[in-house]
């Protein structure tokens, strides 16, 4: 019986698989993440964009939004490209070699200062960045659906890659300051370090409890606990940062570890939900795109990205936010020793994406006919049909603005907030605490919506290896559209044929009495 499943695209995978998979996951969050928690803080305290320290953080947050805008016009025709083709090296898995070298090299590039401060230098490299990363990451997020069906297995594998992806974000949070700070001879900011590192610490406690409590409490309501238990961590974290945070500090990270253990689920508990919607279309409609899919979820998750990334530029300027001197800061501003830091991350995370292209096996793909039938124009008609596909959109969009907010501003917090005027410390209060707490509450409110359970998903599944599934649309539509007066003349053609069928055998039995007559005259 186990064997007739995996036959029918509801694979087992071993743990080599899942990790190997999940390591692509961690390679990309040791670029995503940097780029998350430090790009801005690098282009405001460190190259100085534009030379003028008072308007760093407003130049910085207008090219994050122009650079991230262009990826929401790249990211559809990523996914487009990705289902139309089908590398010799595997449909998705190829990408993760092609666009892994040139997206380290950039990223490397993007913390080169060599031309500060210059403003088209950064537009170039963090362009380029962008693109490559999404290259990357749009095929990747589809191989998760091409690797099994089976929803208890993809809930493990989402597992997973959902923990390589905090130790990801672990190693670049709390990594990151120590090793520049080494590099550069200062002192380590241990009060950052121990802030970062405590946000990511709950995903190693809690992600391996995920299947636990969701098959305890179910899907819906675990988001409901954990954006709860965000909240309340974010609240404190408010209250306490306004008294002396070195004073306080024990409490700073109770508050941030409170918040952390709410995150891991409501933030990155949502990709679990893509390869539902990509089961649900193909239901509907008879295609597996999981390109498509991935792509349109990628539009969410820039369109997240980049209000997120245009939002903490754009409050830091409006609270008159201004890059310390070298004495004031806790985090060491040398760019040769960010420049070294970074290299060593996007080497070791092309070597990962390598780890992940040799373990991640597709199976469960589209037919090579299908693939020739995917339009550009599906991206529109899928977001349309697929009514889970449209709350798995808003809930992305709201994620992901929470996400990159949070990711920015927590360096600000803890590199000596006393330094800043009274007003630009509010403002990061609310970029730390406020605006992520109330887009958590608008994340509950559309998570409300979704109405794919587990149950009903398994049902999907089984119909679709079964056959049983809808028919697709193209060949419904082929039925329809059929000329009326094409359908007349066949009936007109089949009656002829009918009547003329009658006068033969009419004719024949007539031929066969007159033979008989005269077998007995002669007789």
């Amino acid at each position: 019986m186990e064997e007739n499943k995996e036959q029918r695209g509801f694979y087992k995978l071993s743990w080599l698989q899942r990790i190997g998979y999940a390591s692509g996951d961690l390679a990309q969050n040791f670029i995503y993440q940097t780029i998350s928690q430090y790009i801005l803080i690098f282009y405001t305290d460190v190259y100085l964009l534009g030379g003028d320290p008072s308007k760093t953080a407003g130049l910085a947050s207008t090219m994050l939004f122009v650079v991230r805008f262009i990826d929401l016009i790249w990211d559809p025709i990523v996914g487009a490209l990705v289902d139309k083709k089908n590398p010799r090296w595997g449909k998705y898995r190829s990408y993760l070699i092609f666009g892994g070298l040139p997206l380290s090299i950039f990223s490397i590039l993007c913390f080169y200062d060599g031309f500060k401060p210059s403003i088209l230098y950064a537009y170039i490299t963090y362009i380029g960045l962008s693109m490559l990363y999404t290259l990357v990451n749009v095929p990747y997020g589809a191989l998760n659906s091409s690797l099994t069906r089976d929803t208890d297995e993809v809930t493990i594998l989402t597992t997973t890659r959902m923990f390589f992806a905090n130790i990801g974000g672990f190693c670049v949070g709390a990594g990151v300051p120590i090793i520049v700070a080494l590099f550069a001879g200062k002192k380590v900011p241990y009060e950052l370090v121990f802030f970062q590192g405590i946000g990511s610490l709950p995903s190693f406690i809690f992600l391996p409890l995920i299947p636990v409590i969701k098959s305890k409490v179910g899907k819906k309501n675990m988001f409901y606990l954990f954006i709860t238990i965000a909240i309340f961590g974010m609240a404190m974290l408010y209250v306490v940062s306004r008294y002396d945070i070195n004073k306080y500090i024990v409490l700073i990270y109770i508050a941030q570890f409170i918040k952390g253990t709410g995150l891991t689920v409501a933030g990155g508990y949502a990709w679990v939900l893509v390869p539902e919607v990509i089961s649900y279309g193909e239901y509907k409609t008879g295609r597996r795109i999981s390109g498509i899919v991935n792509s349109l979820t990628g539009i969410f998750y820039r369109a997240g990205v980049v209000i997120g990334g245009l939002v903490p530029g754009k409050v830091l300027d409006w609270t008159n936010y201004k890059a310390p001197d070298e004495e004031e800061t806790n985090l060491p501003n040398d760019s040769r020793a960010w420049f070294w830091t970074i290299f060593i991350y996007s080497v070791v995370g092309f070597f990962l994406l390598v780890f992940c292209f040799i373990e991640s096996k597709e199976r469960v793909v589209m037919k090579d006919k299908e693939e020739k039938n995917v339009k550009f124009s599906d991206l529109w008609v899928e977001f349309i049909r697929n009514r889970p596909l449209r709350v798995v959109a808003l809930y992305f969009i709201t994620s992901f603005t929470l996400g990159n907010i949070n990711s920015a501003s927590g360096a600000y917090l803890m590199n000596n907030l006393e330094a800043q005027s009274s007003s630009a410390q509010e403002g990061i209060r609310w970029l730390v605490s406020v605006i992520p707490a109330a887009l958590l509450i608008l994340e509950m409110i559309i998570i409300s919506r979704y109405e794919l359970t587990d149950e009903k998903i398994d049902e999907i599944n089984m119909a679709i290896e079964n056959n049983e599934h809808i028919k697709p649309e193209s060949d419904i539509t082929e039925i329809e559209v059929e000329d009326p007066n094409k359908i007349e003349k066949e009936k007109e053609k089949d009656i002829n044929t009918e009547k003329n069928k009658k006068e033969k055998d009419i004719s024949d039995i007539e031929a066969n009495d007159d033979d008989t007559i005269d077998v007995k005259v002669d007789k």
